[in-house]
């Protein structure tokens, strides 16, 4: 590669042999500007999500409490911009098309994993992410220098960034604030 991919992954699976495998065969090849954090369960995944900006979660398929499926539709809601994998031991083309339907699939990865095929995927994963959020960072630029937009939406933007779902507001049918 020409220059060092940077960015942020989010590894989830049940099964903590599998996520420091993962964790192992990643690290070296995407260098240390790439942030690897890893998760256990889907509940944990959606702590961090709502903790931390991610640029590509890959998440397990088949996990007890939450799948990965569901997960990825959580994740969808909570970070728009992370592109969204799965890698699992199930290769089931109704179920890779179901997500790529439903929430936007970038890839559908099967176990066990060809470690460089694995490092390719989630190295172009990575960089789509970082150019599509550097256009849309450019795109509004441009938008608040032509006055079509304000500084207070240029400003949610930069801390939903930061602390993603820090803008969303939910209320409970008393009119409290409902915090997670």
């Amino acid at each position: 590669m020409n220059h060092p991919l940077q960015g942020s992954i989010l590894l989830v699976d049940d099964e903590a042999p599998i996520v420091r495998s993962l964790h192992r065969a990643l690290r070296a090849p995407l260098g240390n500007q790439v942030k690897i954090v890893t998760c256990h369960s889907g509940s944990e995944a959606i702590e961090a999500l709502l903790a931390q900006r991610f640029d590509v979660i890959v998440s397990d398929l088949r996990m007890p409490h939450m799948g990965g499926m569901e997960l990825l539709a959580m994740a969808a809601d909570i970070q728009p911009g992370c592109l969204r994998m799965i890698l699992t031991g199930t290769a089931d083309f109704s179920t890779a098309q179901d997500a790529v339907n439903q929430f936007g699939l970038y890839r559908y990865l099967t176990k066990p994993w060809d470690t460089d095929e694995l490092v390719r995927h989630i190295s172009a994963a990575l960089a789509a992410s970082v150019a599509q959020r550097s256009q849309q960072d450019q795109a509004m630029a441009w938008a608040a220098s032509q006055g079509q937009v304000s500084a207070e939406a240029l400003e949610r933007r930069k801390l939903e960034a930061l602390e993603p779902g820090i803008t969303r507001v939910e209320w409970d049918e008393d009119g409290c604030v409902i915090m997670r």
